[in-house]
C-alpha cells in the first residue's frame, strides 16, 4: 500500500492507530516494569502477555501492514531499534507513557526516552544502535537534543515520521519547496507506453532502487513516461529540477538532503524525477544520483555520462507520426478527429507537442463549430501551447504582410510559394510519401534571402508567416552570438530546441555576421568558430519548420553552407517597373493623396525599404499642412532620405515634378487641391 492509498483509506489508519495504541501499551508497561520489585514480576509477565496478544490481534485484523512495521522493514531497524523509535513516538502520543519515563528514570521533569534508558529497559537492546551510521539516526528517524551525551540525551523522533507512524502521507517541508508539480497521464501513446513500462519492470524488485536515465527531445513526454512510469510501480512521482537543487556545499548538507530524500521514498512511496534542463548540470546530477539510495530518474535531452557513473538509460524518441494521430485522437475524441482529419495532419506535420500539451489544446477546440473553424481553433492552440518558451528567447514579429504586399519579379515570388508549400505539406511528403524514411537529414525547410537592405527580405519572411499561420520570431544576433567560446552554439540550442515544438518560421537577420565562411584554424578561436557553423547546419538540416537567413553580401557565406539550404532566394535592387509597383502599395487605401504619378515617382532610384520611409514622412509633413499628401511632400521627404543614405538626388530623378504651377500646389498658397488615387494615375492609365 502507498502512502497516497493509506491516507485515504480510513479503514486502515483506524486499524493503524489501534495497533500503534497496542503497542505502546507494550511499551509503557515493560518501561514501567523496569524498576519494580521483581516479586511483581510473575503478575506483570501475566499482564505482559496480555497485552502482546492484543497488539498481534492488533495487527492481523489490518488489511495491510502497520506503518511501523513498514518502516521498520523498509529500513532494516533491528526489534530494539523499532521498539525505540515507538518509544519516542509513544512520548509525543500518550501522556502516560511519558510519565513511564519519567518514573523510569526517577525524576518526574525527565519525561522524555533517552538510549540510556532504552538500553536499559527493552529487550534485545544493543550499543550499535547508538551510531550516527545505525538507521535510527542515519536517516534521522530520532534525533540526539544534545548529540555530545550520546546516552543521557533527550530523544527526539521527526515530525515527519510521527505523522507517518499515525498514516498521515505529506512530503518533508524541507523537500518541499523543491518540488514542481507531476501530472500522470491518463493514456500514453503505444511508444511512450512501452517506454514507461520498461521504466516500471526496473523496479519491480522491491529491494532495488536502481537510478535510470530516461533522454529524449521532447521533455514533456519524458516527464509523461516518468510518471507513468513510476505510477505503474506503486511509486508516486516527485519532480525536482537540477536548477532549483541548489546542491549544498558543506558534504553534511548534501547528506542531509540525500538522506531525506531516501527517507521519503520509504515514508512516502516517492520515486525522484530530477529534471537536467542543461548539460552543465549533468555533474552536479549525477553527483546527487549516486550518493542517494532511491528511485530516481534523470531526465535530460542527451544521455548523461559521469566520469564514475552512468545510470541505465531509456531512450525516448520523438512520436512517430502513427502515434502522434492516435494521441491527438485520444485527446480530441474520434469523432472530431475524423471530421477534422485535413487540418489534423497539417497540425501533426507542424507542431510537435507533448501529450499534455495536446490534451491541453484539445481542451480548447469547440467541438459543436464546423470542421473548418474547429481546424482553426485548434491551430491557434497549439501555437500558443508552444509558444512561452520561445518568446523567452527571442521577439515574435506578429505577421501583417501578405503576398499582395510583395513586388519581386516572377523566378522570386514563385520560389516563396515553393517554399511556403514545401511547409505546407511537410507531413505528406515526408511520412505518407516516404521521403523520410531515407534519412533525417536534408529534411529541414531553410532558405537564404539574400539582396541589398530595403529589398523586401524581412517583408517576405513576414508574408510567408502569414500565409501559413504560423509566428515568426526573429533572432537577436546580439543576444547569440558570444564572445565566450561554447556560448554562441549553446544560446543556438536553446533557440532551437524551444523552436522545434511550434514549427515557428526563424529569422535570422543579417544572417552573414554569424554564418560567414569557415577560415583556416589558425588558432583555437577559429576552431571554436567553425564548430559554431557546422553545429548551426546540422540543425537547420532536422529544424522541423523554417528558418529563413537574410544577408546583404551573399559572396561572404560559406559554400558548404549554401549547398544545404534548400532555397536561396535573390531580392534584386527593383528596377523602375518593380519600384512604380511599390510605390502604388506605398500609401494605405484611407491615406489622402493629390497628385502622385506612381511611374513618375518611380523615377528616385532606391529600394522598396526607402521607399516605405519616404511615403511615412510624406504622410506626416502633409498632415501637418493639414492637406492630402502631394509631390511637394514626397518631395520633401525624399530629400531627407537621400541625405540619410549620404546619396545625392539628381535632376534626372525629379525631371518632372516641378510644373510651371508649382505654386498652385504649395499648400501654403491656398491652390486648388484634388484626392487622386494612385490606381487612377494618368500615365498608369495610358500604360495599362
Amino acid at each position: 500500500m502507498t502512502a497516497a492509498s493509506m491516507s485515504t483509506d480510513d479503514s486502515w489508519t483506524e486499524a493503524n492507530q489501534r495497533y500503534v495504541s497496542a503497542s505502546l501499551g507494550v511499551l509503557k508497561h515493560i518501561v514501567g516494569r523496569s524498576h519494580e520489585e521483581a516479586d511483581r514480576e510473575e503478575t506483570d509477565g501475566g499482564d505482559l502477555l496480555r497485552l502482546e496478544e492484543e497488539r498481534v490481534a492488533s495487527r492481523d485484523a489490518m488489511s495491510e501492514p502497520p506503518a511501523l512495521d513498514r518502516i521498520a522493514s523498509a529500513l532494516a531497524l533491528s526489534d530494539f531499534e523499532r521498539d525505540v523509535l515507538l518509544l519516542c513516538a509513544g512520548v509525543e502520543l500518550d501522556s502516560s507513557v511519558a510519565a513511564a519515563c519519567a518514573t523510569a528514570h526517577g525524576d518526574p521533569v525527565h519525561r522524555h526516552a533517552t538510549f540510556g534508558l532504552t538500553l536499559a529497559a527493552l529487550p534485545d537492546a544493543h550499543w550499535s544502535a547508538l551510531s550516527p551510521a545505525a538507521p535510527l539516526r542515519r536517516w534521522h528517524l530520532v534525533d540526539l537534543v544534545h548529540p555530545q551525551l550520546p546516552t543521557t540525551s533527550p530523544l527526539r523522533i521527526d515530525e515527519r515520521v510521527l505523522h507517518a507512524l499515525a498514516g498521515l502521507a505529506y512530503l518533508d517541508p524541507r523537500l518541499s519547496p523543491l518540488v514542481r508539480p507531476v501530472q500522470v497521464p491518463e493514456a500514453l501513446p503505444a511508444a511512450l507506453g512501452d517506454a514507461a513500462g520498461r521504466l516500471a519492470s526496473l523496479w519491480s524488485d522491491r529491494g532495488a532502487h536502481p537510478h535510470v536515465q530516461l533522454h529524449g527531445p521532447q521533455r514533456s513526454d519524458l516527464l509523461a513516461v516518468a510518471a507513468a512510469g513510476c505510477t505503474r510501480a506503486g511509486l508516486r512521482p516527485v519532480r525536482v529540477r537540477t536548477a532549483d537543487l541548489h546542491l549544498p556545499s558543506a558534504p553534511s548538507d548534501r547528506e542531509l538532503l540525500a538522506r531525506l530524500c531516501e527517507r521519503e521514498t520509504v515514508l512516502g512511496a516517492v520515486a525522484w524525477l530530477l529534471d537536467v534542463d542543461e548539460p552543465e548540470q549533468a555533474a552536479s546530477a549525477l553527483d546527487f544520483a549516486a550518493g542517494t539510495d532511491a528511485p530516481l530518474v534523470l531526465l535530460a535531452r542527451e544521455p548523461l555520462c559521469g566520469p564514475d557513473s552512468r545510470p541505465r538509460g531509456i531512450a525516448v524518441s520523438r512520436l512517430s507520426p502513427s502515434d502522434t494521430r492516435d494521441a491527438w485522437t485520444h485527446a480530441l475524441g474520434t469523432g472530431t478527429a475524423l471530421r477534422l482529419h485535413g487540418g489534423l495532419d497539417r497540425v501533426i506535420g507542424q507542431f510537435d507537442l507533448g501529450v499534455e500539451a495536446m490534451r491541453a489544446a484539445a481542451e480548447e477546440v469547440d467541438r459543436s463549430l464546423p470542421a473548418e473553424a474547429a481546424g482553426r481553433q485548434l491551430w491557434q492552440a497549439c501555437a500558443a501551447q508552444a509558444r512561452p518558451t520561445l518568446d523567452a528567447l527571442t521577439q515574435r514579429i506578429t505577421p501583417r504582410a501578405t503576398w499582395g504586399d510583395l513586388v519581386l519579379p516572377a523566378p522570386q515570388t514563385e520560389a516563396l510559394h515553393q517554399l511556403s508549400a514545401h511547409a505546407r505539406h511537410r507531413l505528406r511528403v515526408l511520412h505518407d510519401w516516404g521521403f523520410a524514411a531515407r534519412g533525417g537529414r536534408g529534411l529541414g525547410t531553410s532558405a537564404l534571402f539574400a539582396g541589398p537592405s530595403g529589398t523586401g527580405k524581412t517583408l517576405a519572411a513576414e508574408a510567408l508567416a502569414a500565409d501559413l499561420d504560423l509566428d515568426l520570431y526573429r533572432i537577436d544576433l546580439s543576444q547569440v552570438v558570444s564572445k565566450y567560446i561554447g556560448e554562441t552554439e549553446k544560446n543556438l540550442r536553446s533557440v532551437f530546441d524551444a523552436a522545434e515544438a511550434g514549427g515557428a518560421v526563424l529569422l535570422f537577420d543579417e544572417a552573414d555576421a554569424l554564418f560567414g565562411k569557415r577560415s583556416e584554424v589558425k588558432d583555437s578561436h577559429d576552431r571554436y568558430a567553425n564548430i559554431e557553423v557546422s553545429y548551426l547546419l546540422q540543425r537547420m538540416e532536422t529544424y522541423r519548420g523554417i528558418a529563413v537567413l537574410t544577408t546583404n553580401l551573399k559572396d561572404s557565406l560559406d559554400s558548404a553552407f549554401l549547398r544545404r539550404l534548400r532555397f536561396v532566394v535573390h531580392f534584386p535592387f527593383p528596377d523602375e517597373e518593380l519600384r512604380a509597383g511599390i510605390w502604388r502599395r506605398a500609401f494605405p487605401g484611407s491615406t489622402p493623396i493629390d497628385g502622385l504619378d506612381p511611374e513618375l515617382l518611380a523615377s528616385l532610384t532606391i529600394t522598396g525599404g526607402s521607399i516605405a520611409n519616404i511615403a511615412l514622412s510624406a504622410a506626416f509633413l502633409a498632415a501637418e499642412d493639414d492637406l492630402p499628401v502631394g509631390t511637394h511632400h514626397v518631395l520633401a521627404a525624399a530629400r531627407t532620405e537621400y541625405a540619410k543614405l549620404e546619396k545625392v538626388l539628381t535632376d534626372t530623378e525629379v525631371r518632372g515634378w516641378v510644373r510651371p504651377d508649382d505654386e498652385a500646389l504649395n499648400p501654403r498658397s491656398g491652390g486648388p487641391r484634388h484626392r487622386l488615387d494612385l490606381a487612377d494615375s494618368p500615365r498608369r492609365s495610358e500604360k495599362h
